[in-house]
């Protein structure tokens, strides 16, 4: 431990102010999120007015038509095409994407043109110039510069865009039932909306022009899908930034000095991370971007003293980019200097279970299921090892990587906020692997390994568990078995205290299920084990609790009630519960373990057949 919580001298109440009313947020500016929503609005009467004929009747339209040359269907497909394009702007330009506003002043006057050109509706053109104008007025408020991008989004786009074009354009077909010829039916329907987005004519007929006002409207569709699609596909990428080689040794020597103060801190060196110092170095934040949200884990490595500097950097590098910063997993101690240094809010996640290793022992009836567990697996002729990673051959270290890998139980490894995301990298040789043998008469591709357990250091003094994998033939209770282990072996390493897994809403749990609580309580912990049967809420709260250890609340800052959902959501694609990318099959997936791993793979804790 080293440092207190910075109080509020003269500098550091300056500092406090100066962070607080520049960097409050970066809370979106009114003006970009009213004039995004106006695009999205001018957007829809755009896709109205090329899809709609009731949208499109006026007085210059029925002499339009019937002239030479007349351009309804082609200024039809330009104010749909205008129109999708808007819609999509409109995230951009409410979090103030310079691009998207350079995108949306080339395409404002097109739908205007296209309004009057197609409706002749001068209230249409007026709609499009009133964006325009304050667009224009207010271009200093649009500098957000591009977010972290890959050719993923390519194929997303794909998907999305093709499955919006083939629900718009079965609008587009049906919504002219006057000059519709027969009853096609909706295969039909369908058939004739693939055929016209790659500009063919389809079975469907109409009488007059209609046939060419939807033909045209569909091909720019299509051509809207493809244009997009290639574009991402091919455009510059802006990959995630990540761990160089020289802010790994940073925050090195910054754990080396204050390492001992979070639990967390050691996760900071996740290779998929990125990292802010503050401008005297004595202090870091490390975060990932994730759909939007600036996600940092933890509280900031360092020196107390030097964390308004890191998270100045960190409130920083969100406003320029236009994220939401939001911290997942901080202690009691950040959540008061992240809330008072930002103006942030925090609100308490759940529990971390600490283990103190001197007063840990399995006499007792509290620990007599754990205690009869292990003498039965002891018995059963399974065997402990507690060693440093350093401490292991490279061939043995290699089989258990090997393990980890096949024994993980899911597709997608989880991991974020207490998860490494490697195991036996030269650099990492103070972590502790706990491992379970045991000898069969046909030994598997392992040998007698059957579970492992992976601890990285907390401090000079301390371990924090990482991973928890076993082999699923072996005996139910390995991971209590090496816990035990783990926990009894750590004073000869000059271990003090073990931190385990970390228990979602555990207050929660622990006083829903109590004599006398409330209905609210209640209906809540029973929402909570509902949802236990995807997420292990309520089964690592009551793994843990076998330990009998002490409870550390972990706090979420965020910046306002609105963004908990897409918080939500960006925390799991994070601990890699929901996973927006497409994975390779197994089977296609190359098994390297260089000096520095893919940065999609963080480990998972997994306790569901302990």
């Amino acid at each position: 431990m080293s440092g207190k919580v910075p109080q509020r001298s003269p500098q550091m109440g300056h500092l406090s102010s100066r962070v607080r009313n520049v960097l409050r947020g970066p809370r979106p500016e009114a003006v970009p999120v009213l004039l995004g929503r106006a695009c999205a609005l001018v957007g829809l009467l755009d896709v109205a007015a090329g899809v709609f004929p009731r949208f499109r009747h006026s007085r210059m339209h029925a002499i339009a038509e019937v002239l030479p040359g007349a351009t309804g269907p082609f200024a039809a497909a330009l104010s749909l095409s205008a129109g999708v394009l808007l819609l999509l702007l409109a995230h951009g330009l409410k979090r103030g994407k310079r691009r998207a506003w350079r995108a949306a002043v080339v395409l404002l006057p097109a739908g205007a043109v296209a309004q009057f050109t197609y409706r002749h509706s001068v209230i249409g053109v007026l709609i499009s110039l009133a964006l325009l104008a304050p667009l224009l007025r207010h271009r200093d408020q649009f500098a957000a510069l591009p977010d972290p991008r890959s050719r993923w989004r390519a194929l997303a786009n794909f998907v999305l865009m093709g499955a919006g074009s083939l629900a718009l354009g079965l609008v587009i077909v049906s919504a002219h039932p006057k000059t519709l010829v027969g009853d096609p039916s909706l295969a039909d329907r369908i058939t004739h909306v693939l055929y016209g987005l790659f500009g063919f004519e389809g079975p469907v007929d109409y009488q007059g022009t209609t046939s060419w006002t939807v033909a045209f409207s569909l091909g720019a569709l299509g051509l809207l899908t493809a244009i997009t699609t290639i574009y991402l596909a091919f455009r510059p990428e802006h990959p995630a930034a990540a761990l160089t080689e020289d802010d790994e040794a940073r925050l090195r020597a910054l754990l080396a000095k204050h390492g001992g103060r979070d639990s967390l801190g050691h996760f900071a060196l996740r290779r998929d991370k990125a990292v802010v110092f503050s401008p005297s170095g004595k202090a870091a934040v490390t975060y990932r971007v994730v759909s939007g949200v600036m996600l940092a884990s933890g509280d900031p490595i360092g020196d107390v003293e030097a964390w308004p500097g890191a998270i100045e950097r960190f409130m920083d590098e969100a406003k320029a980019h236009s994220w939401t910063p939001a911290v997942m997993g901080c202690s009691e101690t950040g959540a008061e200097v992240w809330t008072r240094e930002t103006g942030l809010d925090a609100l308490e996640l759940g529990d971390e279970a600490v283990v103190d290793v001197p007063d840990f022992s399995l006499t007792g009836r509290a620990m007599r299921n754990v205690r009869q567990m292990v003498k039965r697996i002891e018995r059963a002729g399974y065997e402990t090892r507690v060693r440093r990673v350093r401490d292991l051959g490279e061939t043995e270290l290699e089989r258990i990587r090997q393990a980890a890998e096949d024994w993980r139980g899911t597709d997608t490894e989880r991991g974020f906020s207490m998860a490494l995301g490697r195991v036996g990298d030269p650099s990492d040789g103070d972590c502790l692997i706990a491992t379970a043998h045991k000898a069969d008469d046909e030994p598997g591709p392992y040998g007698d390994l059957k579970a492992i357990l992976h601890f990285v250091p907390w401090g000079t003094d301390g371990v924090s568990l990482d991973l928890m994998r076993r082999d699923r033939a072996a005996d139910p209770g390995m991971n209590e078995l090496l816990i035990v282990a783990a926990l009894q072996a750590a004073p000869k390493f000059d271990i003090a205290r073990v931190s385990l897994n970390f228990a979602m809403f555990r207050s929660a749990l622990a006083r829903g299920e109590k004599i006398g609580a409330g209905p609210v309580l209640r209906a809540w912990r029973g929402l909570l084990v509902f949802l236990s049967r995807w997420f292990q809420i309520e089964s690592l709260y009551k793994f843990n609790a076998k330990f009998q250890p002490r409870w550390e609340p972990r706090f979420v800052v965020y910046r306002a009630s609105a963004d908990l959902p897409r918080l939500g959501l960006a925390a799991m694609q994070a601990e890699g519960f929901v996973n927006m990318a497409l994975p390779l099959p197994r089977f296609l997936r190359r098994r390297t373990h260089t000096r520095r791993p893919c940065p999609h793979r963080a480990p998972e804790r997994d306790i569901q057949a302990a």
